[in-house]
């Protein structure tokens, strides 16, 4: 048996690892929210490239800004970056393979200044971004800048400590232009339409709100004259690693690692070649470099992610607990094609150099991919955020339209009746949602009130004035209620 701890690295037959110095990496990227995708993404392309000669001045500082980023900083460091990243085969084979460009940790509520000076040190010249759909702090229903939260608030006192992604980041780059540094890039990775361009209005809004605090001038106009913000599409399905996980990497290959990450075979990443100080060569591993990413994003958001979701409460309530379940139903695999033909299809802009039918036969297919095991409950995990971001631009579009909009309706319907609390056998539901104090309560009060949860502006904005998809959802809601999951999704697909 052989262990990470120390950074040291195995030599296990059946284990890559990295054939490159590790000391002689650099540190060119600043990543804050390392979590499971980003290392199952990210740093495994620019791992590739240094396995192949190049980017060695790319490697990655991690940062943590949560309380829960503790353990990730306790595992990294103790084995000096380097983590286990697990392929998982449809035939439940797997493929470890030792990953090593995340050189650095840095947890910034122990050292905000470390975190800062790490930005704006002249070798940072990417400060990427995986810190969730709601880490932009945008209100849901004016699209902008919550400049209002606490948090935001605190950080934009001349006196303050950074505690906030904004706050730490924006001071890295008033530095960088007080020392005449060039401004790093801004890569937000999040499943969020136009992820950087919503990066770019929050850190610029930011930036002017503290221009105006201190007294100020000209960081939020230096800041959106020389920051890039590429947009992205990035995509490969990445569960939560479970203990059995850890075991069968140590049963089957002898190695111990505290935190190792399993993902299915594919991934992708569609990158618009917008840089403000260079980037690595990411196309020599398949990045797609591209001007315009839009085409792909929407196809991904509207398909893949609305696709979970539609699979997700509905799914759950049916009584399945893994996404590979729900896609290996054949009445599920049904309802979510349907989805996708009739109502995500519709909104989509034409991609180039994909067929969307192919595209759409291998989500699922990916989706039922067993060896995976992802479960329903973190695809149902922040349901606020990603419903609004991923469903309800489907329906509002097919509204606009008067296209179909029935079975996205129906999973609005299903993440209400899954917001109870309680599943058809009366077990309890675990629901996790930064808005579940509000949401939990409207949505048990929905069979006297069948509209009360939909009211929620925060969240729907005015959605429950529109006949046409409260009719919709309150079919849906009545015969869950009534007849159950199961039966509800066997008569959406009876309709065609």
């Amino acid at each position: 048996m052989q262990s990470l701890d120390g950074g040291v690295l195995p030599a296990i037959e059946g284990v890559e690892v990295p054939a490159y110095d590790r000391s002689a990496v650099g540190v060119g990227v600043v990543h804050f929210g390392v979590g499971g995708f980003h290392r199952a993404h990210q740093a495994m392309y620019l791992d590739s490239l240094m396995n192949d000669g190049e980017a060695m001045g790319w490697g990655i500082c991690g940062v943590g800004v949560l309380p829960g980023d503790r353990r990730m900083q306790d595992v990294l460091t103790s084995q000096g970056g380097l983590y286990t990243l697990v392929v998982k085969q449809p035939d439940g084979t797997l493929e470890p393979r030792v990953v090593g460009s995340v050189v650095e940790y840095l947890f910034a509520p122990d050292d905000p200044e470390a975190v800062i000076e790490k930005m704006a040190a002249e070798s940072t010249r990417i400060v990427s971004l995986t810190i969730t759909e709601g880490g932009y702090n945008i209100d849901q229903v004016t699209g902008e800048f919550a400049e209002d939260t606490p948090a935001i608030q605190e950080d934009l006192r001349a006196a303050a400590v950074p505690e906030t992604v904004f706050g730490l980041v924006t001071e890295a780059l008033a530095r960088r232009r007080e020392r005449g540094l060039p401004a790093f890039t801004i890569m937000s990775c999040d499943n969020i339409q136009g992820n950087g361009d919503t990066a770019a209005r929050t850190f610029a809004a930011f930036a002017r709100l503290r221009d105006a605090a201190r007294g100020d001038t000209g960081l939020a106009e230096w800041v959106e004259e020389n920051v890039s913000f590429p947009n992205s599409m990035v995509d490969r399905i990445t569960p939560a690693t479970s203990d059995e996980d850890r075991a069968r990497l140590a049963d089957e290959f002898g190695l111990t690692d505290g935190w190792p990450v399993v993902c299915e075979p594919f991934t992708q990443w569609v990158l618009e070649d917008h840089f403000s100080a260079g980037r690595p060569p990411l196309e020599d591993v398949g990045v797609q470099l591209v001007e315009d990413v839009v085409p792909y994003e929407l196809m991904k958001l509207r398909l893949l992610n609305a696709g979970h979701q539609a699979l997700g409460y509905l799914g759950f309530l049916a009584g399945h607990r893994y996404v590979h379940e729900v896609a290996g139903d054949p009445l599920f695999a049904r309802f979510i094609r349907d989805y996708m033909d009739h109502e995500g299809t519709p909104t989509l802009s034409p991609v180039p150099g994909v067929d969307l039918d192919d595209y759409k036969t291998t989500l699922i297919e990916r989706f039922a991919n067993p060896g995976v095991a992802d479960t329903l409950a973190r695809i149902n995990f922040g349901s606020s955020d990603r419903i609004s971001l991923w469903v309800l631009p489907v329906i509002r579009h097919q509204l606009a339209q008067g296209g179909e909009m029935e079975r996205a309706a129906a999973v609005v319907a299903g993440w209400a009746r899954y917001a109870e609390g309680v599943d058809e056998k009366g077990e309890p539901i675990d629901v996790q949602d930064r808005l579940a104090d509000t949401l939990v309560p409207l949505a048990r009060s929905q069979r006297e009130d069948p509209l009360a949860f939909v009211r929620n502006t925060t969240v729907f904005g005015d959605l429950a004035e529109n006949e046409r998809f409260t009719e919709a959802y309150l079919w849906a809601l009545d015969s869950l209620h009534t007849h159950g999951a199961r039966a509800t999704v066997e008569a959406l697909v009876a309709r065609r």
